[in-house]
């Protein structure tokens, strides 16, 4: 291909829907390379857990990308990358958690694990839920109870309207709740 560096990433994108060639997708992710190395190595502190998390979400894009139409490709592609830092993160905390109680830093009691055991399957069912969602509520829920922001905040990130922003973090919040039921009913 020749140099598209002047294209837009809507352009690209709409190149990509038109035809369906992933080289497209392949100029696209090479423009936020560094940008997404920046966001992981910001989370996870740690360069070559950087570099894996940032090979990740490039795969997740590459399945993901022609399920929708992104409209702030650079809006989502971060999210993408922040949602797959807190996963990262989360999964070894509790490793860091047990790794402190093995250095007799503090003697826990069976009902404190019994307890943080509960909370990490919670956690982990919680995270699995969020994956069921569409995209639009995933983000939304995502950007409002994880990272605190405001209604006008995520529509001023996704182009979404302030009231599509109400729809879909309601309707996302009711998802998550039978999901979770179900889930749940099911163990």
């Amino acid at each position: 291909m020749r140099s598209h560096d002047h294209l837009s990433d809507s352009e690209l994108l709409q190149k990509f829907y038109q035809s369906g060639e992933n080289d497209w997708l392949g100029l696209l992710l090479k423009r936020y390379t560094l940008l997404l190395f920046g966001v992981c190595m910001k989370y996870l502190k740690d360069e070559e857990a950087a570099k894996d998390t940032v090979q990740q979400v490039f795969e997740k894009a590459l399945k993901e990308i022609p399920k929708y139409k992104i409209s702030h490709f650079k809006s989502w592609l971060y999210m993408v990358a922040k949602n797959e830092c807190l996963m990262r993160f989360r999964k070894q905390q509790p490793v860091r958690f047990r790794d402190e109680l093995s250095d007799n830093l503090l003697p826990a009691s069976a009902a404190d694990d019994e307890a943080a055991i509960k909370k990490e399957q919670l956690l982990n069912l919680t995270e699995q839920a969020l994956q069921k969602l569409n995209a639009e509520q995933r983000t939304c829920i995502t950007l409002f109870y994880l990272e605190k922001k405001s209604y006008s905040q995520i529509a001023e990130l996704t182009s979404y309207s302030p009231a599509q922003v109400k729809s879909y973090i309601q309707n996302g919040k009711r998802n998550l709740k039978i999901i979770l039921e179900k889930n749940m009913s099911n163990e």
